[in-house]
């Protein structure tokens, strides 16, 4: 009896070897699809604006920009045609692109010298305006067969007067800057240049329209 006790004991281990490598072989498996993190981009706000801009004597809040599905996320977005939506592998923007953009924004007014005050409408400021816009294209395109993508960003603007919430004044403004190359660095300086044009017509364009 010990004899057969000892055999099965033997038995049931040799059974369990071969379930324990396969275990461990998913395991590094699954490690190794994960893969190390994406790399993390973002871009510049604008410094540099006209000469010749008023001096605002009034107070804007600038509202995130609303951004379709595909748009209102961290990674960034490239097509290859008009209607498909890809994103780049292993890259990603430090936040959300509509709450990167707000910030730019944000930032640009203020680099501008030429208000009294500019803020989020989460910090409770108390506004004459608010600049209200929509971030319709915000991508690298890959439409021709040159592999050398171009970014494209696209944003309407509306300037919205309190506590009336008139809208004085609206307009779409557009870039469209060609990559260096194909290099994923390359393609985020595109996007810097891109949005940096767009970002010094928006805030222009918006000192410009009030009265006062």
């Amino acid at each position: 009896m010990a004899m057969k006790s000892m055999r099965r004991k033997v038995l049931l281990w040799l059974c369990l070897v071969p379930v324990a490598v396969v275990l461990t072989g998913c395991d590094g498996l699954v490690s190794g699809l994960g893969g190390p993190p994406p790399n993390l981009y973002t871009l510049t706000p604008k410094n540099t604006f006209a000469k010749d801009l008023p001096q605002a004597a009034w107070q804007l809040v600038v509202e995130e920009p609303v951004a379709s599905g595909g748009l209102n996320v961290e990674r960034i977005a490239l097509r290859a045609t008009p209607t498909e939506m890809k994103y780049f592998a292993r890259a990603r923007w430090t936040e959300r692109a509509p709450r990167m953009v707000q910030t730019l924004l944000v930032e640009s007014f203020e680099n501008s010298g030429a208000i009294v005050a500019v803020g989020r409408k989460a910090i409770g400021l108390r506004s004459d305006y608010n600049l209200k816009t929509e971030m319709r294209e915000f991508q690298a395109e890959y439409f021709d067969a040159a592999s050398i993508p171009t970014v494209r960003v696209r944003l309407n603007a509306k300037l919205v007067q309190l506590p009336q919430r008139t809208i004085i004044a609206s307009k779409t403004f557009e870039a469209a800057v060609k990559s260096e190359g194909t290099e994923i660095r390359q393609v985020i300086r595109a996007f810097d240049q891109a949005l940096g044009k767009v970002l010094r017509h928006t805030v222009e364009w918006t000192l410009r329209k009030p009265k006062s």
